[in-house]
């Protein structure tokens, strides 16, 4: 038995398989080794978890996490894990578990759109060409929490219209000054950002939001698809935001004369038939 671990900033997926069956599959917070220190990881791992977890029999911890691109921050989350399950672990990027997850060992582009934002070349076993994800400030063109980074530097300058900026106040019940304490001074502000778009998803109808997103989209593309050979190899989106928003990302998509291939919300299910070889 095994324990696969997919791992975001925002949310993250626990699955405990045996011969390729899923036999119990848990959600909890994301974890990222950027923003939370060993002892951090260690109690948010133990409590968040059922019991079941630790008691079971678990050969191998394969666990895919954001940030932990650098060895030293997959260390800071390996000992956190070895700590909690007693058991060998192998922790990795969550882009190559998107990589995994969409193309298992089959060459092809990987596009991935949640609360964040990443892309990569893999060659079917490895990731050999990267650009910068860079995070919600510098880069993460696409995903959700920059949507609401750009909506919320709108609403701060009076640049979206009226009633939608009103609407916005009364209904998430909010204040400029304390969007500005969110996401200066409280942690995960990237969580707080991600949050914004669920407000805006309930406006795609109106011009100003239907065109934010389009924009942010663009800048995906842009910025991101087109620095590969994104003509010669097939294109595969994961993650929250590309699948719930499928329809928009494919008006855009072939603007920039992009066919995607495949859609999915959670690499999981191509984690566990990669695995399943090392049973």
């Amino acid at each position: 038995m095994k324990l696969i671990a997919e791992c975001g900033s925002t949310r993250a997926e626990w699955v405990l398989v045996e011969k390729g069956a899923v036999l119990q599959r848990e959600f909890t917070e994301g974890i990222n080794p950027f923003f939370q220190n060993r002892r951090e990881i260690s109690r948010s791992i133990r409590l968040s978890l059922p019991e079941s977890f630790f008691k079971r029999r678990t050969g191998h911890v394969y666990y895919y996490g954001a940030g932990c691109r650098s060895e030293e921050k997959k260390g800071i989350v390996s000992a956190s894990l070895i700590a909690q399950f007693k058991v060998p672990v192998t922790v990795e990027s969550d882009l190559l578990a998107a990589a995994r997850g969409l193309f298992q060992k089959e060459k092809g582009i990987v596009c991935v759109l949640g609360g964040g934002s990443n892309s990569c070349f893999y060659d079917g076993d490895m990731i050999v060409k990267n650009v910068r994800s860079a995070g919600y400030i510098l880069g993460d063109e696409g995903g959700s929490a920059v949507l609401g980074k750009l909506f919320l530097s709108d609403v701060l300058k009076e640049l979206v219209p009226p009633r939608l900026t009103r609407d916005f106040y009364d209904k998430v019940r909010i204040s400029p000054e304390t969007i500005l304490e969110s996401v200066y001074r409280s942690p995960f502000p990237n969580r707080f950002l991600e949050t914004i778009s669920y407000f805006l998803d309930a406006y795609l109808e109106n011009d100003y939001v239907h065109e934010l997103f389009l924009k942010n989209l663009r800048s995906y593309f842009s910025r991101c698809v087109c620095q590969y050979d994104y003509k010669s190899y097939p294109i595969r989106f994961v993650g929250s935001f590309a699948s719930k928003h499928i329809d928009l990302l494919k008006v855009v998509a072939a603007e920039y004369g992009v066919k995607i291939d495949l859609v999915l919300e959670s690499p999981m299910s191509g984690l566990i038939e990669y695995h399943a070889d090392s049973e």
